[in-house]
């Protein structure tokens, strides 16, 4: 009985984000999903995004976190558009509390949505939000054991952000190791080893995405 309750769960999530999708890509706005474990970065890596790429393209940020706006508090210092989603302890969006979300934002006026998932490296990667890329942040400081035992989240990705690479050195990590564990599991992902902090590396990954979002448009 429990299986089939989540199995509806996830079939009703499937159709709102499908129609988020269909409603974003209407509106040709280019959306990714961030995902990764409180305290890897998330938002500052978004903060540095930013800051690369607001004078080239349009940006929203949905942010979601199981309570406080603290977050959202960061991004809108940045004078981009953003939209907080506190779960009230649910440790991940959905696709229905993204669709009330886009409500906020004039779409026309947007080329990117970048959604910022609640802090887990398992949950999210499970529920569909509409979103054309999932992205996946991971830091140094989490080890390089994470990618076999949270495999998942690193299939589903389109890319992976290694942050903190300016804290290597504090560490037993071994790059070598956690980038051929990443590629075992997904052999297309994309792997920019970034430091939000000093920004190192953020500038290929801000190329990257600009790439991705310019791609989209010509479809």
């Amino acid at each position: 009985m429990e299986i089939k309750v989540n199995t509806g769960i996830l079939e009703a999530n499937e159709a709102t984000a499908k129609a988020n999708k269909e409603l974003l890509k209407a509106k040709r706005v280019f959306t990714i999903n961030v995902m990764g474990s409180p305290g890897a970065g998330k938002t500052t890596l978004l903060e540095r995004t930013i800051e690369l790429l607001k004078d080239r393209i349009r940006m929203g940020v949905i942010e979601g976190d199981i309570y406080t706006a603290k977050d959202a508090q960061r991004i809108e210092k940045h004078g981009i558009p953003v939209k907080q989603i506190n779960t009230g302890g649910a440790c991940h969006l959905d696709a229905r509390m993204v669709e009330k979300a886009l409500n906020f934002f004039n779409l026309d006026e947007l080329d990117l949505m970048i959604i910022e998932n609640v802090g887990n490296l398992v949950c999210p990667v499970e529920f569909n939000l509409g979103e054309d890329l999932k992205i996946a942040v991971l830091s140094i400081t989490e080890g390089d054991d994470k990618p076999l035992k949270y495999p998942l989240i690193f299939k589903e990705s389109a890319a992976v952000l290694i942050n903190k690479v300016d804290m290597l050195e504090f560490t037993d990590v071994n790059l070598e190791t956690l980038e051929r564990d990443i590629r075992l599991i997904n052999p297309h992902i994309k792997i920019f080893f970034v430091s939000a902090r000093t920004g190192q590396g953020i500038r290929d990954w801000t190329d990257w995405l600009l790439q991705q979002v310019e791609n989209s448009n010509r479809t």
